[in-house]
């Protein structure tokens, strides 16, 4: 029983810190605010054009909200439930790629 209520605990957690986060509130998705290092630029070359297409409308519309000072309404808000990782799985892909490499270039 602790075990259930320790998840749901965590659960309302998670759901409470990303509505805090407020990144949210301009329609924005998790992946949208990595920080574009090398990894991250390779990853987001190897994603679908409409897919990053996609990500360039929210982050255009996110910027161009918080010029205008305001936000979505909060039906277009993302939900935590509707929140997926596009990018993060490439990302780590890549990372893994290159440190390999990096690995290989040194021993070899």
């Amino acid at each position: 029983m602790a075990f259930r209520t320790t998840a749901v605990v965590r659960s309302g957690l998670k759901k409470w810190a990303y509505n805090l986060s407020g990144f949210n509130k301009y329609g924005l998705l998790r992946d949208d605010c990595l920080y574009e290092t090398e990894d991250v630029k390779e990853a987001l070359r190897r994603l679908p054009d409409h897919v990053v297409d996609e990500r360039n409308f929210r982050i255009i519309r996110a910027v161009q909200l918080s010029i205008q000072k305001t936000i979505l309404p909060k039906e277009e808000w993302t939900k935590y439930e509707e929140d997926k990782l596009y990018l993060t799985p490439v990302v780590e892909q890549v990372k893994k790629e290159r440190l390999e490499r990096e690995k290989w270039e040194k021993d070899y």
